[in-house]
């Protein structure tokens, strides 16, 4: 996030949160319970401005903490032991919820697997526009299991067609993904409806972080309609 924001010649809005402290005037203070630590911190940047900012915090409610901030677009929270020391990585100590959107794509085709993968790689998936155009929204590979592997490709296989439902093409790179290889492509016509969640979308307009969640059998694909869809921007910590 901080190349994007330099890239676009917005490096100086950048915000940096500080959540925890470790080391103070030459005192290590790692092995102090954390609500000790961020205290200290609070008191260090009391009269600091921009862009250096204090992450606060959220003790108790974490339903309502965690609902606050999917509805604010933000990735998700992190919960954290207060009365616990420093220790680098994970190591049980705190817990990683992400906010994740729900929602039905068309599927426009699959890919050829790769490795020990059978039937199929990845499904692609668009929307229609208010104008009524297939919109590529990306592709999804994980949450599909062995048997639904094989399940899909019989399903799509007898909607195999030569030519491409979509209005233009989708992109062979992005920034979060593999490059898409046109010619392991298999397209299809555009009459099944998968459920993916996911966690947001890119700057380029495609899904980002999906997973699977099957197909829709109660739902036409013609139904499947959205304006195209406007990024917010992606901070680059998560809410606490």
């Amino acid at each position: 996030m901080i190349q994007t924001a330099s890239d676009s010649g917005n490096a100086d809005a950048l915000v940096f949160f500080l959540f925890d402290l470790l080391c103070l005037d030459g005192e290590v203070i790692s092995a102090a319970p954390l609500n000790e630590r961020k205290e200290r911190l609070r008191q260090l940047l009391s009269n600091v401005s921009t862009p250096l900012q204090y992450s606060d915090h959220q003790i108790g409610r974490g339903s309502e903490f965690y609902a606050k901030a999917c509805q604010l677009s933000l990735e998700g929270i992190i919960s954290k032991r207060t009365e616990a020391p420093y220790s680098a990585g994970n190591r049980g100590l705190w817990v990683k919820v992400k906010c994740q959107n729900r929602d039905e794509f068309v599927v426009v085709g699959w890919t050829d697997p790769e490795g020990a993968r059978p039937w199929l790689g990845a499904l692609l998936l668009a929307y229609y526009d208010p104008d009524g155009r297939l919109v590529y929204a990306g592709r999804v590979g994980t949450g599909i299991d062995y048997a639904e592997l094989g399940r899909l490709w019989r399903r799509l296989k007898p909607l195999a067609t030569s030519e491409m439902p979509l209005d233009k093409a989708p992109p062979r790179t992005n920034r979060l993904g593999s490059p898409l290889v046109l010619s392991r492509v298999h397209w299809v016509r555009p009459e099944l409806v998968a459920e993916v969640k996911y966690l947001t979308w890119t700057d380029d307009n495609l899904l980002r972080q999906v997973v699977c969640e099957g197909l829709r059998e109660d739902k036409p694909s013609t139904e499947i309609c959205r304006p195209v869809p406007h990024p917010e921007p992606i901070t680059s910590t998560l809410a606490r």
